[in-house]
């Protein structure tokens, strides 16, 4: 999706647990390592202070290759409905820009939650699209934690 002010990234996905649930998985650091990011990346650390104006930090490891790190602002926390936060990358790729993402949960009345992500605006649709495929890989992984067992 495109507007004057740059490209947005919108997903949509139904996950099988309770919206405090989810937001438990998607803010208690030890719960997001075991997630985050794409297939084959691990998280080794995760730092956190979950209340509007505090920061986060998120240490990045991929299969291959040196540890990168992102960080941001929590500028919204309302559990376990809604999440928003600034997100840019410490060493940013020149196309990177400082974006701002949205997680809203509605609870689907099944024992079931939709988690909505809005993450904007990107400077170009290659950051946008690199982007996009993580959150889809970390969100299949997220489903699968939260699957019951």
């Amino acid at each position: 999706m495109t507007s004057d002010a740059g490209l947005v990234l919108i997903l949509r996905c139904e996950l099988p647990a309770a919206s405090p649930d989810v937001f438990r998985a998607l803010t208690e650091p030890p719960e997001l390592a075991r997630w985050w990011g794409p297939d084959g990346f691990t998280i080794p650390a995760v730092e956190s202070d979950l209340r509007p104006g505090g920061a986060y930090r998120i240490d990045m490891q991929p299969p291959e290759g040196a540890l990168f790190r992102l960080a941001g602002e929590f500028l919204d926390v309302d559990p376990p409905r809604l999440l928003r936060y600034t997100f840019r990358w410490e060493e940013p790729d020149p196309e990177d820009r400082e974006t701002v993402v949205t997680l809203e949960l509605r609870d689907l009345g099944t024992g079931a939650a939709e988690l909505v992500l809005t993450q904007g605006h990107f400077a170009t649709e290659r950051r946008r699209a690199l982007h996009e495929e993580g959150w889809t890989q970390g969100f299949g992984k997220l489903e699968r934690l939260l699957a019951p067992s």
